[in-house]
């Protein structure tokens, strides 16, 4: 073992020492190990055909200055910045900061990604000082070594955005950031201010792609020279003509009913290639740049790529994810931000008018629908009042409005909260004549907030929830994965509504099957105006493009953030392990009539989602 003041010597002469001026991906494949945690195969690193070109981009000795990655999913991008930081760490250090949506996506790549890396790597044994002590200089989000640190901080941290000069920057799922760190500003733009003394810098962003027109990698990729992975086609080669492509989804094709024949269809020649020879084409692929940038932007190195090259991922696998995601509006999404790295448009069709949607209700033959399996309630609290809407759901997400609610009182006192828990917990009458109760409720907790929460704490068992909007829920989920407390230890979720708004938009216009919605015959017209009244715009903002739900009508809304509140109670049933369709066929197999001498089906079943009492 070195003693303190040899390693020290040998710190001061490899920083005095020229760095080494091999490629970046030459170095990884000497130095890098994969640690247990973070691979499925650890051991020493071996750069893959389609991570070299990026890889030496990323590296200090490259002409880039920036980097854009716009990768799906699961490619190894994070590993590629991995190796960047064993290189500043080991060979040309410097003050580094990584920005990630959240703090706690910050903390937890420190601990599964970033300390492994640090335990595993040779070359970086003993670099950072050993977390034994308060002013050590390594803690969770704050990594010291010899020339320079690591910074980890989310995207909502003013502090940690605005306090230190800056060499290195990464941002990683740029798209997910908060639009605005706390009241200071756009996130990117503090971040890359810190970057301005250095004339070597190095930044790097990645994510996969959101949103066409608001997304922040497709600002920097449109600003990148913007490369492509290209593959040779081996019935080309074979007759000499050669040629280059690009592997996309639309030349993906299986006979009907197997998707485990999927198969890559040639542009040029047209001959269908089988999967088993993709791992051959993508080690002899090539990187070809679409744009030319001017000035200054040539500065700036873009990569897109998708998950039709990945060694962990067959053409099968993503054809049967496609048939398992292709008629839900949010899993379609999904698929094609992650796993094709392709941008996709909103989605969200206008509103239907309120004459039209008026004009659909219809007579329910119950006070809950035969295909109902499920309630969900909303509530949006006034000054003298609350609104509630039930809503019953089946397989598909269909869903049908089984009553609108207004109870009148002073949310201050008892009685008003009493009323509201007798309605929260009254049976509603099944068309087959059984009693079903409502699954989760959400009651909104932006307005009298303790009052909301003194009412819900003891409540967790019914599934009764306070919950509070995210001030910019895009891309975030519905429903969160836990809540966060007040000051008494109360739990509130923090609900995605701009999220939840355009689930229920997608569906407003489909009129029967799987996410049509139904009403019932006698509902006012001013209560459609209320569902209908905010609409989906854009505007910029600092140079971003952003999207607000806004009520350009003026008309009142609580018809709209009730339905809201329901759809945020099914997501924490969803959240929880639902799935609505097997909830559904196990509902209508329990109705079904018992075959002749075998026992009557319970009154009542006891189901994990409460279909009743």
């Amino acid at each position: 073992m070195l003693s303190d003041s040899a390693r020290l010597l040998a710190d001061v002469l490899r920083l005095l020492a020229p760095p080494t001026r091999e490629s970046l991906s030459a170095w990884a494949d000497s130095h890098r190990v994969l640690s247990s945690e973070a691979s499925a195969a650890p051991g020493e690193w071996r750069t893959l055909p389609f991570q070299r070109e990026p890889l030496d981009a990323l590296g200090p000795a490259s002409p880039y200055e920036s980097v854009v990655l716009v990768w799906a999913s699961q490619l190894g991008k994070s590993e590629l910045w991995l190796s960047l930081l064993s290189y500043i760490i080991g060979i040309e250090p410097g003050p580094t900061l990584i920005v990630l949506p959240t703090l706690a996506m910050a903390e937890a790549f420190s601990k599964d990604r970033l300390s492994p890396m640090l335990r595993d790597t040779p070359l970086l044994k003993g670099r950072v000082a050993e977390p034994k002590s308060r002013d050590s200089g390594n803690t969770a989000f704050h990594k010291r070594f010899t020339g320079g640190h690591v910074t980890l901080v989310g995207s909502n941290s003013a502090a940690g955005l605005a306090s230190r000069p800056i060499r290195y920057l990464l941002l990683d799922e740029l798209d997910r950031f908060e639009e605005s760190a706390g009241s200071e500003g756009d996130a990117v733009n503090l971040a890359l201010a810190r970057t301005r003394t250095f004339w070597n810098r190095k930044v790097i962003m990645t994510s996969s792609p959101t949103i066409k027109g608001a997304s922040r990698i497709e600002q920097a990729w449109a600003s990148s020279d913007q490369r492509e992975f290209e593959v040779p086609c081996p019935a080309c080669e074979s007759t000499n003509v050669g040629g280059f492509h690009q592997l996309t989804w639309d030349r993906i094709e299986w006979p009907e009913g197997k998707p485990e024949d999927a198969a890559w269809r040639c542009p040029a020649c047209g001959e269908l290639i089988p999967h088993h020879l993709k791992d051959g084409m993508v080690a002899r692929g090539r990187w070809r740049a679409g744009f030319s940038p001017q000035s200054a932007a040539k500065l700036i190195a873009g990569f897109h790529l998708s998950e039709l090259v990945s060694p962990w991922r067959s053409w099968a696998a993503l054809a049967e994810e496609w048939l398992r995601s292709k008629d839900s509006p949010e899993s379609r999404r999904v698929f094609i931000n992650t796993s094709l790295a392709e941008w996709t448009s909103d989605e969200i069709v206008e509103a239907p008018a309120a004459e039209a949607l008026a004009a659909r209700s219809e007579p329910f033959a119950a006070e809950v629908p035969g295909p109902v399996s499920l309630l969900t309630a909303g509530v949006d609290l006034q000054h003298d009042r609350v609104e509630c809407e039930i809503v019953g759901w089946s397989r598909g997400f269909e869903s049908w409005s089984i009553a609108y609610v207004t109870l009148y009182g002073d949310p201050s006192g008892p009685h008003l909260w009493q009323q509201l828990d007798a309605l929260l917990s009254r049976e509603f009458r099944h068309e087959s004549g059984l009693p079903l109760r409502i699954s989760a409720a959400c009651i909104d907790c932006g307005y009298e907030t303790s009052e909301v929460l003194s009412f819900t704490k003891d409540k967790f068992g019914r599934r009764v929830y306070a919950v509070k909007g995210l001030n910019s829920g895009w891309t975030k989920p519905i429903w969160p994965r836990k809540p966060v407390y007040n000051r008494n230890q109360l739990p509130l979720f923090l609900v995605s509504v701009d999220e939840a708004k355009a689930w229920l938009f997608r569906r407003l216009a489909v009129t029967e099957g799987a996410g049509a919605c139904h009403f019932p015959v006698g509902r006012p017209l001013d209560w459609y105006r209320m569902l209908t009244a905010e609409t989906l715009v854009r505007r910029n903002r600092s140079g971003r493009v952003v999207r607000e739900w806004q009520n350009l009508k003026r008309e009142r809304n609580e018809a709209l953030d009730t339905r809201v509140y329901a759809i945020c109670g099914l997501h924490s049933l969803l959240m929880g392990g639902l799935n609505i369709d097997a909830h559904a066929d196990a509902f209508e197999r329990m109705l079904k009539p018992p075959p002749n001498g075998a026992p009557e089906p319970p009154k009542v079943y006891r189901s994990k989602f409460v279909w009743g009492s």
